[in-house]
């Protein structure tokens, strides 16, 4: 009975024994990848995908890193980069001359940058490390990528630099000068106007309406468009105006 006890004793030490051993390296010896959830960029940027992990094992030459890409519409997924003691960049298909790697992984970073991102780019993205003897834990993480096209604007620094120095001058300059064309030809074409001697009021033959006359409707726009000499003479003919009315008042 003794022997049969030892034996069974025997027996359970080495099972518990195999079954800490898995266990316990199971929980000690694994590896943990992270990235985020969700990226989303604008068609044209350049595109950081980032990729962290943790290992109780140093990474070493036997560390090998993977990206994979699975479109949005579904399909089986592409390998593009490896990283195997050095990177290994794709030259052919969708990504070629378009990834940059920026990983570190003595500390753990094996991100990537995507350059240039299209449309077409828009996807799931998986890391993938291994790094031996890590063989349990989460070696895959998954990113979705959202690209969207590039919203149109007018910058608003061109457009008031436009209107402020180019535009707006020269509306007022056209305008200026179409009153200048308008305002004295009218003026011009009414005093040349034709009357017959029979057409002569009584203002007019002692020489005083007339002048008045002008003086009076003389607009806003006649008084913008005078020159010096004009100005000069038509201040003169308003300081004479009070004088000729008490003259004529006084014949009267």
């Amino acid at each position: 009975m003794c022997r049969v006890d030892a034996r069974r004793t025997a027996l359970n030490v080495v099972s518990l024994l195999y079954l800490f051993g898995v266990f316990g390296l199971s929980q000690v010896s694994s590896i943990e990848v992270t990235t985020p959830s969700e990226l989303h960029a604008i068609k044209g940027d350049t595109v950081r995908l980032p990729c962290t992990f943790t290992s109780t094992a140093s990474p070493t030459s036997k560390m090998r890193v993977s990206w994979s890409y699975t479109p949005q519409t579904g399909g089986s997924s592409l390998v593009f980069f490896h990283f195997s003691s050095k990177a290994e960049l794709p030259k052919t298909g969708q990504f070629a001359g378009r990834i940059k790697w920026q990983g570190t992984p003595a500390r753990g970073d094996v991100s990537i940058y995507l350059i240039n991102a299209t449309l077409n780019d828009n996807g799931t993205y998986t890391c993938d490390v291994t790094n031996p003897p890590d063989v349990f834990g989460s070696p895959k993480s998954h990113t979705v990528l959202t690209v969207t096209p590039k919203p149109t604007t007018i910058r608003f620094t061109d457009v008031a630099v436009l209107i402020a120095f180019i535009l707006l001058p020269s509306g007022l300059i056209t305008f200026f000068l179409i009153g200048r064309m308008l305002c004295p030809k009218k003026r011009h074409n009414q005093s040349k106007a034709y009357r017959s001697p029979i057409e002569v009021t009584e203002g007019e033959e002692t020489g005083v309406c007339p002048q008045a006359a002008y003086v009076k409707s003389t607009t806003c726009c006649d008084m913008c468009l005078m020159d010096s000499d004009e100005e000069e003479e038509y201040y003169s003919m308003q300081k004479m105006q009070p004088r000729e009315e008490e003259h004529v008042e006084s014949q009267c």
